[in-house]
């Protein structure tokens, strides 16, 4: 039996990491990553105003030069047998294009404008459009548009848009639409980006611009020309009905085809967000949740239609049709900073290290072991001082959307150690994925198993543990680091029509469970106690 291998590219907030997987069995045969090397540099980034960009040259050098170091690994009769190329990306991280569908900022006139770039998905300056399309949608006539999403976010894409070409007439005037990342690369791998033509992933379309069969599409006209008549344009331009990851779109374009050194005739599959493909790759199911956690958090199940009939989960998470899986409803929530919590302080706790003249291979040592160090002594700790945080450091997804909501420290005094803040960090950020389980089981959405992928699954046990602890729940992890590649590899197969279906496909190929950690029943009253403790500081914090 001839072998059959897919690529998978996962367009994560830094970097693209490309994968090549056997189809029979989802090994992993090759690898690459790429760093974006303008955001390397730090271009482009102003946190202080929560304003991120990414230049689409970053995404096209790291596509190029992650899928090369792949196929380093394969030899030529391997990489004949390649039949498919998947993408996931960040999102929603949408950029101004022309009519050709070509991102402004490649056009010479706009090379160095940050709003003819990709707006990143964790861009927050469109925070005041948000609080405005919120009301509009809401309150709509016809229907409530966020009644399947909740609270409007300004991470997402209509807000984006309208905040930008307010700001920036000659973008308004310049750009032709806009388009999200992961429907961009698609069209660029298949040589087919312009906006009348391009798929649209119906986990981007549902998710962050509402689109829903209720309402057979997009928002309606009028409640857009509202906000602003540039946002009709948008929705006119918008062109074919969103379809699943998975779907067959078209043909590797030639140029990439010859520069990577592999046929033509590979197929290229639709895409998703990338937690959503990390879904996938980690084995997504009925009543299996999958945590994404990294820089932020993002939980993943999915459901049947009828059991969501007449539930507004709009305080939980938002709700899309074949956003995971074709024929389900995919749930998404979760936390807008994690890793990104412990990163700060590691920031705060090197600061002054980084002053002096000491060598980068110390500085990086430093860097590199210093959460380790803290987790280990954080686990010896006595039960008190115990500072209590809530975890809101890049605004607040859950319970309702806030991108104004700030991060609170409670009980600190003198005698607190970087040990004990560190796991007051920590305790913080599961408290608040707690909830979000809490919030789920009360809706009577069914949560047997808990999947945790992402780096900090990976690199601090630490923090696996006090998640199972505080949860209650048995928490595995998964053999592979690379799931959202996985998910996208998945995606290539079902495209290529190797696998008849997403879950056939899932269960071949998916990353294999590897680590499980088992709740401790003796810290149950402790942790109980403390997670009170963490509510009753955010009812303090809504009433001040």
């Amino acid at each position: 039996m001839i072998e059959k291998y897919v690529v998978g590219v996962d367009f994560g907030s830094d970097s693209a990491r490309a994968i090549v997987i056997n189809a029979a069995d989802g090994s992993m045969i090759g690898q690459g990553i790429s760093e974006y090397p303008r955001w390397k540099k730090g271009l482009y980034q102003h946190p202080e105003t929560s304003k991120f960009r990414q230049h689409p040259l970053d995404y096209l050098e790291a596509l190029n030069d992650s899928v090369k170091k792949a196929l380093m690994f394969l030899d030529n009769s391997q990489k004949k047998n390649i039949c498919g190329i998947g993408v996931d990306t960040t999102g929603s991280t949408p950029a101004p294009v022309n009519q050709e569908g070509i991102p402004l900022a490649l056009l010479p006139e706009f090379a160095d404008c940050e709003d003819a770039m990709f707006h990143l998905w964790k861009d927050h300056s469109a925070s005041q459009e948000a609080i405005e399309i919120q009301k509009i949608f809401s309150e709509n006539s016809r229907c409530d548009y966020t009644q399947y999403q909740g609270t409007y976010c300004s991470e997402w894409f209509w807000a984006k848009i309208l905040h930008t070409v307010r700001e920036n007439k000659k973008i308004r005037k310049a750009s032709y639409t806009w388009e999200e990342h992961c429907d961009w690369i698609v069209g660029v791998l298949c040589g087919e980006s312009r906006p009348e033509k391009i798929y649209h992933s119906s986990c981007a379309a549902g998710h962050k611009a509402l689109w829903h069969s209720k309402w057979n599409g997009l928002p309606d006209e009028q409640c857009l020309e509202k906000l602003d008549p540039y946002l009709v344009q948008v929705a006119r331009r918008y062109g074919k009905n969103p379809a699943p990851a998975g779907t067959y779109v078209g043909k590797l374009e030639k140029k990439w085809a010859e520069n990577w050194g592999i046929s033509e005739n590979i197929v290229v599959a639709g895409s998703s967000f990338d937690a959503h493909a990390g879904a996938v790759g980690a084995g997504i199911s009925l009543k299996r949740m999958i945590c994404t956690i990294g820089t932020s958090a993002v939980d993943m199940l999915v459901e049947k239609a009828e059991n969501l009939r007449n539930k507004r989960l709009v305080r939980l998470c938002g709700q899309a049709e074949d956003s995971i899986l074709p024929g389900y409803i995919g749930i998404e929530t979760g936390q807008a900073a994690f890793g990104d919590v412990f990163a700060w302080f590691k920031r705060l706790l090197t600061w002054s290290v980084k002053q002096y003249d000491i060598d980068s291979s110390t500085l990086e040592k430093i860097d590199d072991t210093i959460l380790e160090r803290l987790s280990k002594e954080a686990q010896d700790l006595p039960e008190e001082p115990f500072p209590i945080t809530v975890d809101w450091f890049n605004g607040r997804r859950y319970p309702d959307t806030d991108d104004f909501a700030k991060a609170t420290i409670s009980n600190l005094s003198l005698g607190v150690t970087a040990p004990m803040l560190y796991r007051s960090l920590v305790f913080g950020t599961v408290c608040g994925l707690k909830q979000i389980v809490e919030g789920l089981e009360k809706e009577k959405i069914e949560i047997n198993d808990v999947v945790a992928v992402g780096g900090i699954a990976h690199k601090s046990p630490y923090v696996m543990q006090m998640i199972a602890d505080v949860l209650q729940k048995e928490v595995e992890t998964v053999d592979s680091k690379q799931t959202c590649a996985q998910g996208a590899a998945i995606y290539a197969a079902l495209a290529a029509k190797i696998y008849p279906d997403m879950e056939c496909a899932i269960r071949h190929m998916s990353a294999r469970k590897n680590i499980r950690y088992y709740p401790d029943s003796t810290k149950h009253a402790f942790y109980e106690r403390k997670y009170n403790e963490y509510q009753n500081l955010i009812m303090k914090m809504k009433n001040l």
